[in-house]
């Protein structure tokens, strides 16, 4: 079935937008990329740039959280699903040839207006993601704090091992940080010997 204009507008914001960062791409650059006519824009966008940017970033965000949920509940301890996002996020950047990345990670970085609907969006969804992975680990028995503490480090080097092996067009080492993050979560599932 064909994709509806506005469907094509999000998809055509959303890899501009992963390419050239939020500053880097125009509204007549999306309109020529997604095959839209001008019109079409402010009647499906009545925002304009601002409210085509926040829905291609909220669908990269529904996306990736759907998938990291899957990981999660999926998986036969929190170690494991830490693993299987991280391979998930390894084989994206390779099937999109190093294109890939984080769906708030360009917005951010051109540093939008912190109280802006998309630097709140951002917020939200980093948080989530979090709130996710710790929520996992403490059901399986992680002291809160630690597991806070631990999601945290999961999100931070996700980000990083995103940037890193896209610059460095290996995406090996999202899965190797994925191996050392599913370790740390692993050593905090396992209790103390005495």
């Amino acid at each position: 079935m064909a994709k509806g204009t506005k469907e094509r507008m999000i998809e055509a914001t959303a890899r501009l937008i992963q390419l050239r960062g939020l500053h880097g791409v125009s509204l007549s650059e999306i309109l020529s990329e997604s095959g839209a006519p001008r019109g079409s824009l402010y009647f499906h966008f009545p925002g304009g740039k601002e409210s085509v940017v926040l829905a291609a970033m909220q669908a990269g965000i529904n996306e990736a959280t759907e998938i990291l949920e899957a990981c999660l509940t999926e998986a036969t301890d929190p170690a494991a699903g830490v693993r299987a996002f991280f391979d998930a996020a390894a084989e994206e950047m390779a099937n999109t040839e190093y294109a890939f990345g984080c769906p708030v990670a360009p917005i951010i970085l051109d540093a939008p207006g912190m109280d802006s609907e998309l630097a709140s969006a951002c917020r939200a969804a980093l948080d989530e993601w979090t709130a996710m992975y710790r929520n996992t680990m403490v059901a399986a028995g992680v002291e809160h704090g630690r597991a806070e503490r631990l999601a945290l480090t999961i999100v931070a080097s996700l980000e990083g091992a995103l940037i890193m092996a896209r610059g460095g067009r290996d995406a090996s080492l999202i899965r190797e940080v994925g191996d050392e993050m599913g370790m740390m979560v692993s050593q905090a599932l396992t209790p103390p010997h005495h």
